[in-house]
């Protein structure tokens, strides 16, 4: 008998990395965060997507998190990164997965794929992200990737510890963990991850999704902090007033979601389970 939650990886034709595990019979496609586009291993695989994913894999899904391509070219956009998963989509999941979960970066390449690739998958979920980035996220973003760019984990460890202890008191806690958490962040480093981290932070900074929502023809679920300082609470909102069919679901007191908040893969389970029950009971 095998074990479900035994984990593979590798890397597409595309060079887009992966890790998967589960055994049913349902798709399940994990855009994740940034920056970087290399698969987590071992102790953070463990402590943080395992969970996330786990009650989607125990229901039947397959669960596959891919990476964004390496080597991409400068200028790329979030725009042509959702065109790279529908290429995927179509030619490793024949045209169609059950559900795409984008998470942070990975739910601002969820819209575009949404809007401009509809037919990609039963299910959208976009988690912690919105149509804009407030310019301190942007700026907390882009420090992060290019401390890791220029090999200087300090000020990699510090940007990301700004938002996730933020505050002048805390100043002193996010210098004593910043080599820790730049570490972290450092990833296996392929060949191309220092240029590519630089690729992404260069199209966040570019990144305004506001014409996109609108031509989201798809139901799509939205999940957001309400304390989240890259998407705010009003442009939340706003987001899913400009998509015609959204579900938005605001976590009260929570600031930028990560993948290991324990609400986020049961909800988005029921989210599934409920539409499913819905298109079954109309037909």
């Amino acid at each position: 008998m095998t074990d479900q939650y035994a984990v593979q990886s590798g890397v597409f034709d595309s060079s887009m990395a992966y890790a998967t595990w589960g055994e049913g019979p349902k798709s399940l496609l994990f855009i994740p965060g940034g920056p970087g586009n290399d698969v987590a291993s071992g102790f953070m695989l463990r402590t943080m997507l395992q969970p996330l994913l786990r009650p989607l894999v125990d229901d039947g899904y397959q669960a596959w998190v891919v990476t964004r391509r390496r080597n991409m070219p400068a200028g790329h956009t979030v725009a042509d990164m959702a065109d790279d998963y529908a290429a995927l989509i179509r030619g490793e999941f024949d045209g169609r997965v059950d559900l795409v979960l984008g998470l942070s970066y990975g739910g601002m390449i969820t819209f575009y794929l949404a809007a401009d690739h509809p037919e990609c998958a039963v299910h959208f979920v976009a988690a912690g992200a919105a149509h804009e980035i407030t310019e301190h996220g942007k700026d907390i973003y882009y420090r992060m990737a290019l401390g890791v760019s220029n090999g200087d984990r300090v000020a990699a460890g510090m940007a990301m510890g700004e938002y996730m202890l933020a505050g002048d008191r805390n100043r002193w806690l996010r210098r004593l963990l910043a080599p820790g958490l730049g570490r972290m962040m450092a990833g296996a480093q392929h060949e191309y991850y220092r240029h590519d981290i630089m690729v992404e932070a260069e199209a966040e900074r570019a990144y305004s999704a506001r014409d996109v929502l609108p031509r989201i023809n798809v139901p799509i679920l939205l999940i957001c902090g309400d304390h989240d300082i890259f998407f705010p609470k009003d442009v939340v909102e706003e987001a899913a007033s400009l998509i015609p069919h959204s579900t938005l679901v605001l976590y009260r007191g929570q600031s930028h979601i990560n993948p290991s908040n324990k609400r986020l893969g049961s909800d988005v389970l029921v989210y599934a389970r409920t539409r499913e029950a819905s298109h079954a009971h109309a037909g």
